[in-house]
């Protein structure tokens, strides 16, 4: 077992949070989270690694057989899935957002109505 993945994880998980630290525009915070949510995908897919593992989709596989975990590879594309979702509605919130401000500046107060 090594530990570079788990590295490449912390990387990634700090590269996005320092990008939603710093960001001034919504589309930029939106695709850093997007980054940071990455560093799940490894992280999950680290965990479920088996070297010389096969992957149990066949009967043929023989008992002594070192197999990979289905579940982590179920909770990784479950994952994709709601991080997809959850940049699709954030970028819809995005856009309206910049129709009533005029700016993807998140920091940007709205204009009072009244």
């Amino acid at each position: 077992m090594t530990i570079l993945p788990y590295l490449v994880v912390i990387e990634l998980l700090l590269v996005g949070l320092y990008g939603i630290a710093g960001s001034r525009n919504t589309i930029h915070l939106v695709s850093c989270l997007f980054v940071a949510q990455s560093s799940t995908y490894l992280l999950l897919l680290s965990i479920g690694y088996v070297q010389g593992g096969t992957a149990p989709i066949t009967d043929e596989i023989p008992g002594n057989a070192r197999m990979v975990d289905p579940v982590v590879q179920a909770l990784t594309l479950t994952d994709i899935v709601v991080g997809a979702t959850v940049s699709a509605l954030l970028l819809a919130f995005a856009l309206q957002r910049y129709k009533l401000t005029g700016t993807m500046d998140p920091r940007r107060e709205p204009p009072q109505r009244g």
